[in-house]
């Protein structure tokens, strides 16, 4: 029997397990192993693709599967399958171009479950691109004919993103899809009911793990449904004022290793699950 048996932590990658230059301290590294040496379950989810979610994958070591697009699906980096997808029913086509018309010099990415197509390139997807490794598959919204898991938003301006929010909540069909800012810089359309709290759970389930012995980790405003859902959610320090508001307790800062902080934290029954 080890000390964590039956214990599920999720975390975020970005802003919470990453450093902000996208590294993993060697306390949290160690720690991480040590929580799974004594039987513990760690993954992260993240709102990353599979296809290029395998860096931090790598990085870590997860011995579950692992969440990706925000919530819309479980993913095996071992067999390299999916575990779980949920892509939309509904046809998001009007969605696009109600942003493609109003505001031509936003980025539009169309990601269905095995392919990033960059349906309009700007500044924003060459930098993306270049952090990223994918290919550059151009194809207008208007000609994909796969699942799609979901569409994102791209641009520099706060302004302009404002104006991308504003735009789908007022559009007719917008109630039957979910939206998330995934980033500052990035805002999502996702299939309704996903998010990355139904990722958890639906891995919990998996792995036959009590939903009240689950931890989640996040910092930003597409972490506050995971933060809810599992037993116990912790914010990081430099968690955005939302993400602290749905967790039960606040941790050290991505920079201060926080998921270090978590598993010693549960160690000590300081989180009690």
């Amino acid at each position: 029997m080890g000390k964590f048996d039956g214990v599920l932590i999720c975390t975020d990658l970005d802003g919470t397990l990453f450093r902000k230059d996208k590294t993993v301290s060697t306390e949290n590294r160690e720690a991480i192993e040590y929580f799974k040496r004594e039987g513990g379950y760690f993954t992260f989810v993240t709102g990353r693709m599979p296809n290029y979610s395998m860096t931090a994958y790598r990085a870590v070591n997860p011995n579950v599967p692992f969440g990706a697009v925000n919530g819309g699906a479980l993913y095996d980096g071992a067999t390299g399958e999916y575990v779980w997808t949920t892509p939309m029913t509904e046809d998001p086509t009007e969605l696009i171009k109600s942003i493609d018309v109003v505001l031509p010099a936003v980025s539009i990415q169309v990601c269905t479950m095995n392919t990033t197509y960059f349906a309009k390139n700007t500044d924003m997807t060459e930098r993306f691109r270049q952090v990223t490794g994918l290919p550059n598959i151009e194809r207008s919204y208007l000609e994909i004919d796969e699942p799609i898991a979901k569409i994102i938003f791209g641009t520099d301006y706060e302004e302009e993103m404002q104006a991308v929010i504003n735009i789908l909540a007022e559009h007719p069909l917008s109630q039957r899809f979910d939206f998330i800012r995934s980033e500052r810089k990035l805002f999502e359309i996702l299939p309704k009911g996903v998010h990355k709290g139904r990722a958890l759970l639906k891995l919990a389930n998996y792995l036959g793990v009590d939903p009240k012995r689950t931890v989640a980790v996040g910092d930003y405003y597409n972490d506050v449904p995971m933060l809810r859902a599992a037993g116990v959610g912790v914010a990081v320090s430099n968690a955005c004022d939302a993400a602290k508001e749905a967790a039960d307790f606040i941790t050290a800062s991505n920079e201060e290793h926080a998921i270090a902080h978590v598993i010693r934290d549960i160690e000590s029954k300081k989180i009690s699950l």
